[in-house]
């Protein structure tokens, strides 16, 4: 059964969802029934018309404005909105045709984006990701006054004018599949305010802060003082493939929860699986590895691998076990033709795929393996250790490895949340037209052109973020690239927002990484004006880079918008490393925001150490001297540095009395 609807469509995908026709009357793709307008503000309306033509606004709050429609068939203007309330009506008028937006709130408007932790629904993404206490907690997401736009992910090569999104009320129904992050920061928000909340999540997975970031921005840096000309020489690239992949049938993605979203789905391609296909002119790829790193490069779609084996004589009619390692992202594993397990719910991508091979279908000993992946997003493949692939009779130590060359050939190719199929029997992909530089979520200014640029000038109170893991392993980047983003969203909206961050959490990053050195570079960037940091040091977890405490997340990003923009009286940062001094053995550690400060040992460690002159670090005793703290340890006489949480995983054992949590910090500046 097709679960999803196939048809034959052209689409330019660089412009796809781009401004309406010029004449056809309509307002921006972000004003919808059951939007929220910034309160007590001259908001920004817009849409389209026919030029030269006047546009007429009426509210039901006794509020009008008039527009002229432009000769590119755009009109603008601004209405001024009462203080919280609604639900109102507006209306926009031109020629005699009306169009009306009904149930308007008149309240509090926050962005909220960033990567998958940002990303990260209210249902979460079992098995292996999920939310604390999720089932309660989507129970109980009914919030009328709490409303919410998910920007449809969207790469683009040119900044966009437009994007797909629906304005809906907070329900369960629509709390599962919304962020998790940004739900407890707006929750919070609306029963501290009493006033109607509006929630923008424009998030992507894995997205590095340069894919946020415009093309006149990041150009601006000496890491891509050259990417204009990468671009440019893109675009030529790209207008040769997005024509030819527009004449090929489309499979767009069903209105379906995100866990189950790619479950089910038929590309024309089971013949794939068959024992007896003709695979001897398909392309080889040696396994395991990601396919971006080996033949196929930077590409997210489908793609089947096949590969014959020769078993033992003794191994037929027994029940074997095929063992694939961890899949990136969805799976269906073919044994001669039958199907004999997969993964396509949740985020498997790290999740080993074990299967039984009943022994009903081991007839002989040539054994045919056909592996379907969908990959989403990243990276995608089979991924693991040589060692994890293999075949073997169940319950014995024998087994025949897997790992080595595999026949593939992609099928379908995602774009814009759409798969563009291939034909299969002309091995199409083999002739897709190549270009010097994919346009991806991961590549420079992509998801700023898609995802953010569709929004300015939407009228909002302020930004939340919570992204920084793709770019752990170059913090010292991170030091500028994340405040040229942040100046990057203020210029181009023309104000200076408030802009509060989450500091990412401990996770085994392996290692090759040190995530210290990223958070590090958040910390850093508190010294951006009107901005603020929300300390997760408490809530990691080795096992998961997702972790499952979403509500303090959120609500610690709350305290910051609450104190600092809404003048309530509560704490809103965790202490704050200022200064230190040597004192005879020991050093002695002065912190803002450190009223009450207290330090809750972890299996008995502190993670403050201790350094000398030889500048190897031992772990400290840590003693709280009203706002200070006392380091010292009997294997440095003569210390010269200190560090807390300085590692990748960790767990934050430094708090104030409001129970916030203090970032991992350095005296030192060796490495950096």
């Amino acid at each position: 059964m097709k679960s999803f609807l196939i048809s034959t469509v052209f689409v330019f995908l660089a412009s796809s969802f781009a401004w309406s026709d010029a004449g056809q009357f309509s307002f921006a793709s972000l004003f919808t029934d059951s939007l929220v307008l910034q309160r007590q503000t001259d908001v920004n309306l817009w849409g389209n018309g026919t030029p030269g033509s006047t546009v007429s606004i009426t509210t039901s709050w006794g509020k009008t404005a008039r527009a002229v429609v432009q000769p590119d068939g755009r009109w603008k203007t601004t209405i001024r909105t009462p203080d919280a309330g609604g639900p109102y009506d507006l209306t926009a008028t031109e020629k005699g045709t009306s169009l009306t937006l009904h149930d308007v709130l008149i309240g509090e408007v926050w962005v909220c984006s960033g990567q998958s932790n940002m990303e990260m629904p209210l249902g979460g993404w079992p098995p292996n990701d999920t939310i604390a206490n999720a089932d309660q907690e989507v129970h109980n997401a009914n919030f009328p006054n709490i409303r919410m736009f998910f920007v449809q992910p969207t790469v683009s090569i040119d900044p966009k004018d437009e994007c797909t999104g629906s304005w809906k009320a907070c329900t369960p129904q629509t709390a599962r599949t919304f962020s998790a992050a940004a739900y407890y920061f707006g929750r919070k928000l609306y029963r501290e305010l009493h006033v109607p909340i509006g929630l923008i999540q424009s998030t992507w997975g894995g997205t590095p802060v340069e894919a946020w970031t415009s093309e006149q921005y990041i150009s601006q840096t000496d890491r891509y003082k050259n990417f204009h000309a990468a671009l440019e020489k893109a675009r030529h690239d790209i207008a040769v493939l997005l024509p030819w992949l527009a004449a090929h049938p489309v499979m767009t993605i069903p209105d379906k929860p995100a866990d189950v979203r790619y479950t089910g789905l038929y590309f024309g391609d089971s013949v794939c699986a068959a024992a007896g296909f003709d695979d001897s002119k398909w392309k080889t790829m040696m396994l395991p590895t990601l396919w971006e790193q080996a033949a196929i490069g930077p590409f997210d779609g489908t793609v089947w691998f096949r590969k014959t084996v020769t078993i033992p004589r003794d191994w037929i009619g027994k029940t074997l076990v095929i063992e694939l390692g961890p899949i990136d992202d969805y799976d269906r594993t073919y044994i001669n033709g039958v199907f004999v397990g997969g993964m396509e719910t949740g985020t498997p991508y790290n999740l080993k795929r074990v299967f039984d091979i009943p022994a009903e279908i081991v007839k002989d000993t040539v054994v045919t393996i056909a592996v379907r992946v969908v990959d989403t997003g990243g990276g995608g493949g089979l991924w693991g250790t040589k060692e994890s692939m293999k075949l073997h009779p169940k319950g014995t130590g024998e087994s025949i490895g897997l790992a080595g060359a595999w026949k593939y050939l992609p099928v379908a190719e995602f774009r814009n949340s759409r798969f563009y199929l291939f034909d299969i029997a002309s091995q199409e992909y083999y002739q897709r037209p190549n270009v010097s530089m994919e346009i991806n979520p991961y590549i420079p200014t992509t998801l700023f052109n898609g995802m953010i640029a569709p929004l300015i000038p939407y009228s909002m109170k302020g930004v939340i973020w919570y992204q920084g893991e793709a770019n752990v392993d170059n913090p010292a980047a991170y030091d500028t690239l994340f405040p040229l983003m942040i100046d990057n969203w203020r210029a181009d909206w023309k104000r200076n927002f408030p802009f509060y961050y989450v500091q990412i959490a401990p996770f085994s990053y392996g290692p090759a990484s040190a995530s210290q050195f990223l958070r590090e570079s958040q910390l850093h960037a508190l010294a951006v004006p009107n901005t603020g940091m929300a300390v997760t040091l408490d809530i990691g977890t080795a096992r998961t880079i997702h972790p499952s405490d979403k509500t303090d997340v959120g609500e610690r990003l709350a305290r910051w918008a609450l104190a600092k923009d809404y003048k309530k009286k509560m704490a809103y940062s965790g202490p704050l490393y200022i200064s230190y001094k040597v004192k005879n053995s020991s050093v002695v550690l002065s912190f803002d925001y450190a009223d009450g400060l207290t330090i809750k040992p972890n299996n008995g460690k502190t993670y403050f150490q201790i350094a000398g002159a030889d500048k190897v670090f031992h772990d400290a005793d840590a003693v709280v001297k009203g706002k200070t703290i006392v380091v010292s340890s009997p294997d440095v006489t003569k210390p010269i540095a200190v560090r807390y949480g300085w590692a990748n995983v960790v767990q934050g054992t430094l708090f104030n009395k409001a129970g916030l949590p203090a970032s991992s910090f350095r005296t030192d500046t060796w490495n950096r």
